[in-house]
């Protein structure tokens, strides 16, 4: 998997004590190697993991490497970005989007 610097990778092995169990609210970005949009949005993340890192922890999951976590939350498009809270989703977006759409889409989390 192509990962955006700054962020963690997260497996179907860590998922609940990374994300589940976060003290931050946390945006998941489910990616895979193959998908162009999903490499586009390596830059717009790594940026708001930098700018946002002490309100929001920003991780990737690999779909094609971690199916039971995919499935489990019904993960069908990449990129598909989670955002949990408290140990639920409470937000789901599909598809690649420019950072002030993002933030504008993450404040009332932030």
């Amino acid at each position: 998997m192509i990962k955006a610097a700054g962020l963690a990778e997260v497996t179907d092995a860590d998922f609940g004590a990374e994300v589940i169990g976060a003290d931050l609210p946390v945006l998941v970005e489910f990616t895979a190697d193959w998908c162009p949009p999903c490499r586009q949005m390596g830059p717009v993340l790594s940026a708001l993991a930098f700018e946002e890192g002490d309100r929001l922890k920003v991780v990737q999951l690999d779909v094609d490497t971690n199916p039971q976590t995919t499935l489990a939350y019904g993960v069908l498009s990449m990129p598909t970005f989670m955002v949990f809270q408290g140990g639920e989703p409470v937000k789901s977006m599909v598809g690649a989007r420019p950072k002030r759409r993002l933030l504008e889409e993450l404040s009332d989390v932030l």
